[in-house]
């Protein structure tokens, strides 16, 4: 199947799955992940329809940004502080914040670029020590240090990394569980915290995600099929 044949099968589940949920398909965002693929094959979505992709890592950004048509770049993998200088006058969103210390380098580096950088909150509900992101409990206490020290940053919502499941049904308590406390956010808006995004869901669990209340699902694999992780041997 081509590119363009994925997309149009990925909205068709996402769309089965947004109106199973009471929303409609267009209240999903797709993201195309697009580590280790090439600029020619993201072009090729972006034609397709693809309007926003996804890095993991701040050197891909830089290596293909001027060789991507026009798109919305977010950043969805972790990010060091010592990066964010690198991409903050060129992604439009963070997904991957799980700790002041990031956030007061992000709100640094925007300022100097006189501008608000949209950030999400990353949130390990299943605490995985291998994956990043902070515990449901620790939400609280980062939203409110981040929005009374950080003015050059608006928390647009929360984002979360599910295990693995070979049943993506095993995944869906992890995602009503940050569903919970995007509740709790999404209607109480602030001077810089404004919910609109609930960033959940892979090419594995991207369904389940969506019935859970996810508007952000961030594909890869099914979109490009798989990567070749030798390239980042190289």
């Amino acid at each position: 199947m081509s590119i363009k044949s994925n997309i149009e099968y990925i909205n068709e589940l996402k769309g089965e799955a947004a109106i199973k949920s009471g929303r409609k398909p267009e209240d999903v965002l797709l993201v195309a992940v697009t580590k280790l693929h090439t600029p020619e094959e993201m072009n090729e979505a972006i034609d397709a329809g693809i309007t926003d992709i996804g890095e993991n890592k701040v050197q891909e950004i830089l290596d293909k940004y001027d060789r991507v048509k026009p798109v919305r770049w977010h950043l969805i993998g972790h990010l060091q502080t010592n990066k964010v200088k690198y991409i903050i006058d060129k992604v439009c969103m963070i997904h991957s914040v799980d700790s002041l210390h990031l956030a007061q380098e992000i709100d640094k580096r925007a300022a100097q670029h006189g501008k608000v950088m949209d950030i999400l909150i990353q949130v390990n509900s299943a605490q995985e020590e291998s994956k990043f992101g902070i515990t449901t409990e620790e939400t609280d206490q980062l939203i409110n240090d981040i929005s009374q020290q950080c003015p050059n940053i608006m928390i647009k919502g929360l984002m979360c990394i599910a295990p693995f499941e070979d049943n993506p049904d095993d995944a869906r308590q992890y995602f009503a569980e940050v569903k919970k406390i995007y509740d709790k956010y999404k209607d109480h808006k602030s001077e810089r915290v404004d919910f609109q995004y609930l960033s959940m869901g892979m090419t594995n669990d991207f369904q389940v995600a969506v019935e859970e209340g996810s508007n952000l699902i961030r594909v890869g694999t099914a979109i490009f099929g798989y990567r070749d992780y030798r390239k980042e041997e190289k």
